[in-house]
């Protein structure tokens, strides 16, 4: 077997990485398994490793990583791949493989290819739906949609919140995610900014001192604003264009982008123009002069 995983979704493919070495281990024993830093050794040294046959065990696995930054030995990889032994299995580990290269191109010719990337917003909920599932719990499609918004697209993190809430139940409801999980700091500023743009003046100053209660700067509370009022201007900027081709144009994420389309409605142009000069406005004075940042931050967000 001879087999190339790549993508950007880091967690999937540690994921599937482990799959095949413990399964590979549990037939043939951890000392048929051999793991080789491909970034920086010799081509000869992996040629030589390849050709070798296994030691008290029928067969050998070579996990292989990050060949693709070994300019020598990536430019060799035709002469690695005639090189291993029929007794071999050998896994190529490659997450920031470049597509442009022969490198990338001989492996997609010549292993099996599986490349994992990042999942939307979308994808996330069916996959902790179906994973709550594996792990003999139940999650709805709608509330693990709900626990995505709540969170955020780091598959790890939402992985590490999902194994919590099945030891709490086996039955994730939606009542249990507000109880166990706590937002993301990029999730309570969004629901800062909705609650502002809504007109709900006091639920905008509790959250805001919530985050001030967990030792959240006013300078990193500006921070993230600024960063939602950026997605803000994408969305305006995009018209009618879905949130994935904006996403897709700016290299942004999906996800808050989906969110953000929600406040960008209820806001002009010209108001958002407003917005992002009193926020540079307020960086600029609270980096330059005594301002008192906090009152400076509630009055803003009062005033939205």
């Amino acid at each position: 077997m001879l087999i190339t995983l790549t993508g950007n979704n880091s967690f999937m493919l540690q994921q599937r990485l482990n799959e095949l070495t413990e399964k590979f281990a549990a037939k043939y024993g951890e000392f048929a398994l051999e793991r080789i830093d491909g970034e920086e050794v010799e081509p000869q040294v992996i040629i030589d490793s390849l050709k070798s046959l296994p030691f008290l065990a029928s067969r050998k696995m070579i996990v292989l990583r990050s060949l693709g930054k070994n300019k020598l030995a990536s430019g060799q990889i035709e002469q690695i791949i005639s090189s291993i032994s029929k007794e071999l299995d050998v896994i190529f580990y490659e997450p920031s493989a470049d597509k442009r290269t022969s490198f990338y191109k001989t492996l997609k010719k010549h292993t099996e290819f599986e490349e994992h990337n990042e999942l939307d917003s979308r994808q996330l909920a069916q996959w902790l739906s179906s994973e709550a599932q594996r792990r003999g719990g139940q999650l709805a499609l709608s509330d693990a949609s709900y626990l995505v918004e709540k969170v955020g697209q780091d598959q790890m993190l939402l992985a590490s919140e999902l194994q919590k809430l099945l030891i709490y139940d086996h039955q994730i409801t939606r009542e249990n995610i507000d109880l166990l999980v706590e937002p993301t700091p990029q999730g309570k500023i969004f629901e800062l900014l909705e609650a502002a743009f809504s007109g709900r003046q006091a639920a905008a100053l509790r959250l805001y001192d919530e985050q001030r209660a967990q030792k959240v700067e006013p300078q990193a509370i500006l921070a993230l604003v600024s960063w939602q009022l950026q997605l803000l201007a994408l969305v305006k900027a995009g018209g009618n264009r879905p949130a994935s081709k904006i996403a897709k144009d700016s290299g942004k994420s999906e996800f808050p982008l989906v969110k953000a389309s929600r406040l960008a409605a209820k806001i002009t142009d010209e108001k958002l123009k407003l917005m992002v000069e009193w926020a540079l406005e307020i960086d600029w004075q609270g980096k330059t002069t005594a301002l008192d940042m906090d009152e400076a931050l509630k009055n803003y967000l009062i005033s939205l």
